[in-house]
């Protein structure tokens, strides 16, 4: 049985359904939906929701109240889709913590990078973001991809193991599809933000599929994000020159983050 590629790789938020009343239209079926920060919110009658958006006046409280929930509902199942993590859900520039001019200058040049997208996605302009553990890396790149989601682009932030992992699942007897598939979808989004590579072993096949995404979007002129612990040097002899290569075409832009964990200190 063949399977939508795309939902390996965007989630959709969990949704509980259960009984309820509503005041106006008696017994309903109500439901719980999944936040960006992992909690779950009920959510109120459907049926008053959809009267509100169509039925009531467009300058009155209940269609504005209306509007805004469905927008609320839409940015959430976008964001949750473009793999924004619970841990990462309140990951914006404006939240990042910054206490040198080393950090300060990570942090303008990812801002820099979301807000002057257009010109970067153009240029198939891409982004590496290398060095130490707990420097704030995802923070930056989950908050990179926020933004490019706002925008409505196609942006996704995805661990290379979990990549990796989809992938190889595809080898199994009626998977429903192959990890050209996975190198097909990936190569095609708008942005894709590859995280903790180099945590992974580095077989032949896993440095692969990395080489091909890669290709592909490089074929295709867009820009990919690469998050690693390891320095530039370090991810050059992981991933090697070609793939490094490929990323740095075109001005690709490089950020080290090289000095001590925030994380004792949060």
């Amino acid at each position: 049985m063949a399977v939508q590629i795309s939902d390996l790789f965007h989630r959709t938020p969990a949704k509980r359904i259960f009984a309820g009343q509503c005041p106006v239209h008696g017994e309903v079926d109500k439901t719980e939906v999944e936040q960006l920060d992992g909690s779950m919110l009920a959510r109120g009658c459907k049926r008053c929701q959809w009267e509100a958006l169509h039925m009531a006046p467009r300058d009155g409280e209940a269609y504005a109240q209306a509007k805004a929930q469905a927008l609320a509902e839409r940015t959430t199942a976008a964001l949750i889709g473009a793999g924004i993590t619970p841990r990462f859900a309140e990951a914006t520039f404006d939240g990042y913590v910054t206490e040198s001019d080393q950090q300060r200058n990570a942090l303008a040049k990812c801002r820099d990078y979301a807000e002057q997208f257009p010109t970067h996605f153009r240029a198939g302009r891409s982004l590496l973001l290398t060095g130490n553990v707990g420097c704030g890396k995802t923070h930056l790149a989950s908050a990179i991809v926020r933004t490019l989601v706002a925008d409505r682009c196609r942006a996704l932030i995805i661990p290379a193991s979990d990549l990796i992992s989809i992938a190889r699942a595809s080898m199994v007897p009626n998977s429903g599809y192959t990890d050209r598939d996975v190198v097909l979808h990936l190569g095609g989004l708008d942005l894709l933000a590859i995280d903790e590579v180099g945590c992974q072993k580095g077989s032949d096949y896993e440095l692969g599929l990395l080489h091909a995404i890669i290709d592909r979007r490089y074929q295709a002129v867009l820009p990919t994000v690469l998050i690693s612990n390891l320095s530039v040097d370090g991810l050059r002899s992981y991933i090697g020159d070609r793939a490094l290569d490929r990323l740095r075409q075109n001005g690709g832009m490089a950020v080290g983050f090289t000095w001590s964990s925030m994380r004792a200190t949060a």
